[in-house]
């Protein structure tokens, strides 16, 4: 939750990404931005070994109720049938306003805003205006440390999210020794559910990690509901090696790949970071860089509020660290006849814009729009440009970023008034870090060609990404966009 783009948009692809706690209080989250940078799945998964979620609160279990995934044993639960939140089993935070992400609420250890009521945890965000009319607003934060932490395991928990603008719930982990490979995000970070508040058909799961920053994503949309209708089932499978995020028992995404390191020195033994202990967070965060500030429909009742039926830890029976991180071997991209990068660069052809194949289109943040492929060229039009530039969002990743090399980037485009986008290419994999960077253009209502070169001075990437960001402009034109290109100029 420190450092979300977070998709990050398929993030981006928010993330965009995009984090509330950490090794200290290091506060470089990325932007949620756009497009997951691993294999994203919807609800044709695989299988996972527990409950699917049903519509309320599960009725009172026992240990002997509860049917562990298979190769694994319960170590831990809460299914909140008592009165109040057991000091036994939580630790209340407290944190305060603008402590990560610049979010606007106050963490306070008080029940008032994280409580046990008819089976369940709710945590409650509040908001109380003064009599200057400011705004202050206060939630509950909670964890596991040094009360159950775990290593290798099964965790997960049902429950529901609250849905309004400026909401950010989580159910995540961090380290029990957050100081043991270093500040954040060396020590490393798992989040299993990140709902926006305005957005609440999508979860993401993140793994953070690495000096510099470096974050896995996947995300998960349901088909038909959101989060906030329902109770789902969020659950990490974490084996050494390996770990996997699921819904309702559907595998939506998997990784392996990751490291840690102090800056001039040799990074640690695979898997580390991830060879530790760590315990489970549960908070509901208002504002911050990711979902953006609430306004006047942003419900404080119990609309508001996020509610957990359950958590539960599941040991793995046994286990094998001696693992061997993976070899990435950089794999670039091959340009076409004519020396271009993009694919489907003039539109010929009439592709799903949904999928993960090519060029996507999506909308964040309150961004609500549509796009079409006509003619040999995109149409974008916009019902609402959101509430960040990247609310509405063109984007193809996969391009081969190679270090040293010079880049031409030309596009034509233009638009039904008088307007302006932003053109850029980006690192979803490198903490989001603009290889051209965010460049404003003026569009007129006649077709002009842009043309940009710029050196690529990073690392190598295989997992480069064009973006045209078409949110937060002040106008709802109509944009039209054709012959795209990014090829290495002479």
């Amino acid at each position: 939750m420190r450092a979300k783009r977070f998709v990050k948009t398929l993030l981006c692809t928010a993330a965009m990404g995009l984090l509330l706690t950490g090794c200290g209080k290091e506060e470089s989250k990325t932007d949620a931005k756009t497009e997951a940078k691993s294999e994203v799945k919807t609800e044709a998964g695989t299988e996972a070994k527990t409950e699917a979620a049903t519509e309320g609160a599960t009725e009172q279990k026992t240990d002997a109720d509860i049917k562990a995934p298979e190769g694994y044993h319960l170590v831990w639960n809460d299914e909140f049938d008592g009165d109040k939140l057991s000091d036994a089993d939580w630790n209340y935070e407290t944190h305060e306003v603008g402590w990560v992400n610049h979010e606007l609420q106050e963490y306070v250890a008080s029940d008032q805003y994280a409580y046990v009521k008819d089976g369940e945890l709710v945590i409650q965000p509040t908001k109380e205006v003064d009599e200057s009319g400011k705004a202050h607003y206060t939630s509950g934060r909670v964890n596991t440390q040094n009360k159950h932490d775990i290593k290798y395991g099964w965790i997960e928990a049902r429950l529901k999210v609250p849905e309004g603008k400026g909401f950010l719930p989580a159910f995540w982990m961090m380290p029990q020794d957050e100081s043991y490979y270093g500040q954040w995000p060396k020590c490393g970070e798992i989040d299993i559910m990140e709902v926006l508040g305005n957005s609440t058909t999508m979860n993401y799961g993140t793994l953070h990690y690495g000096e510099p920053h470096k974050q896995n994503q996947g995300s998960y949309t349901l088909s038909s509901g959101t989060f906030a209708d329902d109770y789902h089932v969020f659950a990490l499978e974490w084996q050494p090696g390996v770990m996997r995020w699921y819904v309702d028992g559907q595998m939506y995404f998997e990784t392996n790949d990751w490291f840690t390191a102090v800056e001039g020195e040799e990074e640690k033994a695979y898997p580390a970071p991830f060879n530790q202990p760590f315990h489970v967070i549960l908070n509901v965060a208002v504002g911050g860089d990711w979902p953006g500030d609430p306004d006047d429909s942003t419900p404080f009742d119990e609309r508001g509020s996020m509610r957990v039926d359950y958590v539960r830890m599941f040991q793995m029976d046994s286990y094998d660290e001696n693992v061997t991180k993976p070899v990435h071997e950089v794999s670039f991209k091959e340009a076409d006849e004519t020396g271009n990068f993009v694919s489907n660069s003039d539109f010929s052809e009439a592709e799903d814009l949904n999928d993960d194949e090519n060029w996507k289109f999506l909308q964040l943040n309150d961004g609500k729009g549509s796009a079409e492929i006509k003619d040999g060229e995109i149409i974008i039009k916009t019902e609402n440009f959101g509430t960040e530039e990247y609310s509405i969002q063109l984007v193809q990743p996969g391009m081969p970023m190679m270090n040293g090399k010079t880049y031409k980037f030309s596009f034509d485009a233009y638009a039904e008034e008088d307007r302006q986008m932003k053109a850029a290419v980006t690192a979803p994999n490198v903490d989001w870090i603009r290889y051209f960077p965010d460049t404003s253009v003026d569009l007129g209502s006649d077709w002009q060609n842009y043309s940009f070169t710029f050196e690529m001075k990073e690392k190598d990437d295989d997992a480069g990404r064009v973006e045209f960001n078409m949110g937060k402009q002040n106008s709802t034109g109509t944009i039209h966009i054709k012959n795209v290109r990014l090829e290495l100029a002479e």
